[in-house]
């Protein structure tokens, strides 16, 4: 059996074909070289392969192996960065840097000892030690020694001390230098402060300083000055309060200079303070000058004020003690601080909630009528959890004159000689004696407000009624024994605005035409005027307005020309617009505001026998300047029946035939 063609000269004879049928390639074949016949090449076929055993199948390196490959490679390259680095920095060093130097500062021990925690104000030893430990002398070394701000020479309490500098000459190799500094350190109790020791010096052959050098901290165990501030931790808006700050000397000497400065919170308004302070150029801040402190001596300050916020907030004071440098300084500003403190007042509840009405609607500010009869209720109830003992509830009325013979109470007291209406224990039958918490109440009084004519002199009259409540409650730790509660009510005087309007014929300003009474078909022609006063207060934007009914008619003839008066057509409306109104118009002997109109009257047969209306729907309005309220004023039409005209009879009155 003739040997089968091998894979590889199948592939052979398959591209040889593929190129001989193909029009790109076929083309491109070359000739083969002919061989004879005979001429057999060898080819190593497969059958001279001989059967092998099957090989395992390769294994590929684990990625693990990769991965430590990979950090064996950055491991040689950080140690030859490291390699040059290293090399980079001894060169540097022993070249250029420090161990090129004969003396090291790295070769100079200083050692400072002295007690871990100071009493502020009292006189402190450290004892300092220094070592060279180079091959060559320190020459021209000086010991500097910076302290902390506030440290005062404990020779003198007056010297400020800020730095000290002490010659130590020459220190051979190898040699040492040891002393004592005392200083007296201030600062607040807790704080920490650090003491600075540098060591200059220069070596031969050189001109250059070099410089080693060491820290060493402290805590203040004690302050020189203690400042402690006592109070109540509780008031409510607009309550006064009270402060009271303690300033001692603690130190073993005289403290000198002494100042103390106050920051106040938002909402505090000093009312006084003794002693006095010195400095008020701000409202929000003052500063005393105490003075010298000898030991154990105390000075006291009271702050005094009131606090106003929303209940709930905290307020917090900020108080210091200190000195500065210059006792001769025109700044009151503390430039070292000794001791400083705060205090926080939380503004509660009202103990005593109070609330007022006037006429039966609440507001702070109500309005009511010259002449009115005014009804107040005062509504209080406790709002602590602890009963409120020997209660006393004040009005004090103050403002427009009021006549005590109309103040009428029937729980509380009044006491006219200082319009004041008292409620407590004795008038409300012991009501007021004990307020268990969450008590209600309410007390009252009513009083008659003056007539325009008592008021016609006064410019926005007022009334102020102040409410103030008192109590007892027992003592707790910073709260208030004595309690207080406020209340306000302002009542202000609506201005008597008054509006009049009548018809002439007889003394008609523009001339009457037209039977006397008036006759049915015949026009008879009457003037309209118009009078306005005023009392106590401004009224802007006034404005009187009138209907004419049909049988009226309007002439456009009106007095005086100053003033602005206009006729609408359509509806028929007369407006007259006055602007604004002064105070006391009409009143002492000064001219009303008037104007007259002309008209033309001409009755109907239907109104034979009546009294015909000349200007209906007549309205004055306008707006108080002083209480913000709209003022409306509506008088009655102007009729036939002119009863105000002289010479008129009651007879004309009526429509004839």
């Amino acid at each position: 059996m003739p040997p089968q063609p091998s894979e590889h000269e199948k592939e052979k004879i398959e591209r040889l074909r593929r190129a001989m049928y193909s029009r790109s390639l076929s083309d491109k074949l070359k000739d083969k070289e002919r061989r004879e016949l005979g001429q057999e090449v060898p080819i190593v076929g497969e059958e001279f392969v001989e059967p092998q055993a099957q090989v395992a199948g390769m294994r590929v390196a684990p990625r693990a192996i990769g991965f430590a490959r990979t950090a064996l490679w950055w491991l040689l390259g950080g140690a030859v960065v490291f390699f040059i680095g290293a090399v980079g920095f001894f060169s540097y060093y022993f070249l250029l840097g420090g161990g090129s130097l004969a003396a090291s500062p790295g070769n100079i021990a200083i050692a400072i000892s002295g007690p871990p925690q100071i009493a502020g104000s009292a006189p402190t030893e450290l004892q300092i030690v220094v070592a060279n430990r180079n091959k060559v002398a320190l020459e021209l070394a000086d010991l500097i020694i910076t302290y902390p701000e506030g440290t005062r020479s404990p020779t003198d309490f007056a010297t400020d001390l800020q730095s000290q500098r002490i010659s130590l000459g020459t220190i051979e190799a190898g040699g040492t230098r040891q002393g004592t500094v005392s200083a007296v350190f201030a600062g607040n109790e807790g704080e920490h402060a650090d003491i600075k020791v540098e060591l200059e010096y220069r070596i031969g052959g050189s001109s250059a300083i070099f410089a080693a050098s060491s820290n060493y901290s402290v805590t203040f165990s004690s302050s020189p000055i203690s400042l402690a501030v006592s109070g109540n931790n509780e008031t409510i808006s607009g309550q006064p309060v009270e402060m009271n700050l303690s300033i001692a000397s603690n130190a073993e000497a005289p403290v000198k200079d002494v100042l103390v400065s106050a920051q106040y919170p938002f909402g505090f308004k000093l009312s006084s303070a003794s002693p006095a302070p010195v400095d008020t150029t701000s409202a929000q801040s003052s500063s005393w000058k105490i003075g010298d402190l000898l030991p154990g001596q105390k000075r006291a300050i009271t702050v005094r004020g009131t606090l106003s916020g929303e209940q709930g907030d905290d307020r917090v004071f900020h108080f210091a003690a200190g000195t500065r440098r210059d006792s001769n300084a025109t700044s009151t500003a503390i430039e070292t601080s000794l001791a400083s403190n705060t205090f926080k007042i939380a503004i509660s509840k009202p103990f005593l909630g109070l609330a007022v009405s006037v006429g039966g609607a609440t507001g702070p500010n109500a309005i009511v009528g010259p002449g009115e009869n005014v009804v107040v209720s005062v509504a209080w109830q406790n709002n602590l959890s602890t009963a409120i003992t020997d209660a006393v509830i004040v009005a004090k009325l103050s403002g427009v004159p009021i006549d005590g013979t109309t103040v009428h109470t029937t729980d509380g007291f009044y006491r006219s000689n200082d319009d004041i209406v008292l409620w407590d224990k004795t008038t409300s039958g012991g009501a007021l004696a004990n307020l268990p918490p969450g008590a209600k109440g309410k007390v009252g009084f009513s009083f008659q407000m003056p007539r325009s004519d008592v008021l016609k002199d006064i410019v926005n009259p007022r009334l102020n009624i102040s409410i103030n409540a008192a109590g007892k409650r027992k003592s707790q730790t910073g709260v208030p024994e004595n309690l207080q509660a406020t209340a306000n009510q302002r009542i202000t005087v609506a201005s008597d605005l008054t509006l009049e309007a009548r018809g002439l014929y007889y003394s008609n300003p523009f001339g009457s035409v037209g039977p006397m009474p008036p006759k049915a078909g015949t026009e008879t022609t009457y003037a309209i005027v118009f009078t306005v006063t005023n009392t106590t207060n401004k009224i802007t934007g006034a404005t009187v307005t009138g209907h004419l009914p049909p049988s009226v008619r309007w002439v456009g003839i009106y007095s005086p020309a100053s003033e602005k008066l206009t006729f609408n057509q359509n509806d028929g409306t007369v407006t007259w617009d006055l602007g604004e109104v002064a105070t006391g118009v009409g009143l002492g002997g000064s001219a009303p505001r008037q104007a007259a109109v002309a008209i033309g009257f001409t009755p109907s047969t239907s109104q034979i026998g009546q009294e015909a209306q000349l200007l209906q729907q007549i309205t004055l309005t306008g707006t108080d300047a002083a209480t913000g309220a709209s003022v409306e004023r509506t008088v009655k039409p102007v009729t036939t029946n002119i009863s105000g005209d002289p010479g008129f009879s009651a007879a004309y009155s009526t429509v004839t035939k």
